[in-house]
């Protein structure tokens, strides 16, 4: 099994059903009597609900139902949950706004559900909505951070003061304050962090059914966590039992954490499924996707990192204002929180640090998690703020890494944050990156592309992430409401055939390859004899889902907790049939033979005798062979890197164009190399896409969308993407079974930091010191002219 097993690049085994159109989506699946759904959204801001009729849409042509607030009130159905609970630093409870499933008396974002129309096709209902009559009172709103916490900003709920929906802090204030106090040098930035919007390649997705001869509920869902999707209907929204609810996530065109979250219009299919007696089928149209689909990031920062006199750092103080949008999301507040702060010290040592956190309601999309997940956002602040130092000091940006980076004989490190890094070497992973990138080599192609009339710069991220999602006492401790494990069952069928059950699940992370690898590696079982189940909350126990690069390190290793099981049960068994000890059976290369002699038994045989306990004495011994394991992690993984990225501007027309592009990352072991290079090419696709091109637009003073389309949201294509250059030197995580640390998020955690500092080095010469993400040909071009009436010339 050594060309299928662990470390070997096995071609994706999902892949031939995706590149053939056999691929099975939410949106292809068809139900017997199956009608269709619209969703009638606010396309106003702010308003007060004065007026709603119906009736001339309840009358229209194939129209089934036509239902408001008022309807899902009668039955008693809950409003969305937030499963984050922070506390405010005076230690007071915050104040959680009820987020209802339609809006009733007022709306508070465009794009915010009003009305549910279900009619026999989906142009019926778009057409019925257009008969309705709403009456909304348009009140003042703010979409930005600035004008939410201005004086005079209008209020979105009187309970929270200021547009401030709490003030979190981390780490130790006083401690900070003593630390700044000795510096030598303290550097400054104020930092805007982007809104994004997520656009996964499949929009959401739902179908509801209801049997009411057994009052059960199906879900077909395009999710990332079936599981916690079946909790929150069960728990809040629509109150059924989850004995009582099934849901199945098919497969699923991309999530990147968009998918994780308990949206309305789950809980609306499912509602009117029981309401009509009739599977009812709901899918957004990518125009409506940027209006509901939680957005992400949206931060404005004020960070200082003090210094002695010989740039070591002291203390590092951050203050971030958070854009939660309107309501809480189901996640939002533990992205821009706890989140954050785990990984907010970078790679560095620094010994004390003081983080505050105050979220703000704005009339727009809830934000919630989005690739890397408030990770992104703490590496963009460390890394940037390391710049300004060696900028201010006059210091090599490397050599001041240098100085700084945890060394590997002072893991495990407690960070002022509360999290312990693991072991790997930050160091070595700087160094072997400045030699991919030949750092030592870059001020000649500098002088090269000044010969050209072009401007070069080069950047540098160093970056960690606090990954696997979990350990639940942690996550329990800190403000979640359910515990961060993961569960399998691995079943083996007589013929000694396999089919592993796992609570995580898979959308673009190739899991039926790599979760198969495992089976073979520990099992000696052909990978064409491996079977993956996910995404069925009636066939699968429990599982917390996917996300949070969490899959391998907590799914694979209760896989290989329950393939131990299976292991130890089969040496049961051959103990018995080949009347030997249980002590001198071993289980290699998929047999099971007594130590030291010829004797032994095919792994297929044992399975077979386990379902034949006739053929043999077990009366001790339970027939079958299926084992179950439920993981649950001492700490979070850290993959940790660096990132050397390079660059050309054309001062003409602020075109920035990549040389080169090295990354070196430490991903503990590595089960499927080709599947990392995946992951994380897919990661700097979408990291580059938020540092050069995509941005979230509201106007500031009607708080309506302005990039609401890819007409005015620019997504990165393969043109705008360099070949990238990948090494590893990998160090296992002590944390989970497999020593794995995840790699699903990394290259979006690190490259924001590593291209904006590329482009502030190009621009260096001309006197430009700061330029905000998304750096677009205009904005570049806009800086540099900037600088020209400063009386600095532009390179021609």
């Amino acid at each position: 099994m050594s060309g299928t097993g662990f470390g070997a690049s096995v071609p994706r085994v999902e892949d031939y059903r995706f590149i053939t159109g056999q691929g099975r989506y939410t949106d292809d699946i068809t139900l017997p009597g199956q009608a269709y759904a619209y969703v009638l959204r606010s396309s106003v801001a702010h308003g007060t609900l004065r007026r709603i009729d119906t009736s001339a849409a309840s009358s229209a042509p194939g129209v089934i139902g036509v239902f408001t607030a008022a309807d899902l009130q009668a039955d008693q159905i809950g409003n969305l949950p937030c499963a984050w609970h922070t506390t405010n630093v005076d230690g007071s409870a915050r104040f959680d706004p009820p987020h209802p499933v339609l809006a009733g008396e007022r709306v508070r974002h465009v794009g915010e559900p009003i009305a549910l129309i279900v009619a026999e096709t989906l142009m019926q209902a778009r057409d019925a909505a257009e008969l309705i009559e709403c009456d909304i009172d348009d009140l003042p709103a703010v979409a930005t951070i600035e004008r939410a916490i201005a004086p005079e900003a209008p209020c979105l709920w009187q309970q929270a003061p200021g547009n401030v929906a709490f003030h979190w802090r981390s780490g130790d204030l006083d401690a900070t304050e003593r630390g700044f106090a000795k510096a030598a040098h303290i550097a400054r930035l104020d930092l805007i962090n982007n809104r994004l919007v997520c656009n996964p390649m499949e929009p959401r997705t739902a179908t509801g059914a209801f049997d009411g001869g057994k009052a059960e509920f199906t879900l077909y869902l395009s999710t990332q966590t079936p599981h916690i999707e079946r909790l929150l209907l069960a728990k809040a929204t629509l109150r059924a039992p989850e004995s009582k609810l099934r849901v199945v996530s098919p497969d699923v065109g991309g999530g990147f954490g968009t998918k994780a979250q308990h949206y309305p219009e789950t809980v609306l299919v499912l509602w009117a499924a029981r309401r009509l007696g009739r599977p009812v089928h709901w899918a957004a149209d990518r125009s409506e996707g940027f209006v509901s689909d939680r957005q992400a990031r949206d931060h404005v920062t004020h960070v200082e990192l003090a210094l002695d006199a010989e740039g070591k750092f002291l203390a590092l103080r951050v203050d971030t204002a958070a854009n939660l949008g309107a309501y809480f999301s189901t996640f939002g507040p533990l992205i821009c929180t706890f989140l954050y702060s785990s990984v907010l010290c970078g790679n560095y040592a620094i010994p004390v640090g003081c983080c505050d956190v105050r979220g703000i309601w704005t009339n727009t999309v809830p934000t919630d998690a989005y690739r890397g997940a408030g990770r992104p956002e703490a590496i963009f602040v460390i890394e940037r703020i390391v710049d300004q130092a060696a900028r201010d000091l006059g210091i090599d940006r490397a050599e001041l890494r240098r100085r700084n980076l945890i060394r590997s004989d002072q893991l495990p490190w407690k960070t002022p944050f509360g999290f312990e890094y693991e072991p790997s070497d930050y160091p070595a992973l700087l160094a072997r990156a400045l030699e991919l990138g030949d750092y030592a080599g870059f001020e000649a192609r500098r002088a090269q592309s000044k010969a050209q009339g072009l401007l070069r710069g080069i950047g540098i991220s160093c970056y960690l992430e606090a990954g696997g999602e979990g350990p639940s006492a942690l996550y329990l401790a800190s403000g979640g409401g359910v515990g961060m494990f993961e569960g399998a069952t691995v079943r083996v069928n007589p013929s000694g055939s396999v089919v592993v059950l796992t609570g995580t699940h898979s959308h673009g992370q190739g899991h039926e390859t790599t979760f198969a690898q495992l089976v073979c590696e520990r099992l000696g079982v052909p990978i064409e004899q491996v079977d993956i189940v996910h995404g069925d909350t009636g066939r699968v126990q429990y599982g917390i889902g996917t996300l949070g690069s969490r899959s391998l390190a907590l799914g694979g290793s209760a896989i290989a907790m329950a393939i131990d099981k299976i292991i130890a049960k089969g040496k049961r068994i051959a103990a018995r049939v080949l009347e030997a000890s249980e002590t001198d059976v071993e289980f290699q290369s998929g047999r099971f033979s007594i130590r030291g002699t010829d004797r032994g038994l095919a792994f297929q045989e044992v399975a077979f005798l386990a379902h034949a306990p006739a053929a043999w004495p077990c009366n001790e011994i339970e027939p079958g062979l299926e084992e179950k394991a439920f993981f649950d992690p001492p700490n979070f993984v850290f993959p940790a890197g660096a990132h050397i990225c390079e660059v050309e501007i054309d001062p003409e027309t602020g075109k920035t164009r990549f040389t080169a592009y090295a990354v070196v990352d430490d991903f503990g072991a590595i089960l499927n190399p080709m599947i990392v290079d995946g992951q994380v090419h897919g990661g700097l696709a979408q990291g580059i896409g938020q540092a050069l091109l995509e941005q979230c637009v509201y106007d500031p003073d009607t708080a309506q969308l302005l990039s609401g389309s890819f007409m005015d949201y620019t997504m990165p294509r393969a043109d705008d993407l360099p070949s990238f250059t990948t090494d590893y030197i990998n160090f296992p995580s002590p944390n989970n079974v497999l020593g794995v640390k995840g790699c699903g998020e990394a290259g979006t955690i690190a490259s924001p930091p590593a291209v904006i500092g590329a482009v502030l080095d190009a621009l260096a010469p001309l006197g430009v010191t700061d330029i905000a993400m998304p750096a677009t040909p205009h904005a570049v071009w806009q800086a540099i002219r900037a600088a020209a009436q400063k009386g600095l010339a532009v390179p021609m």
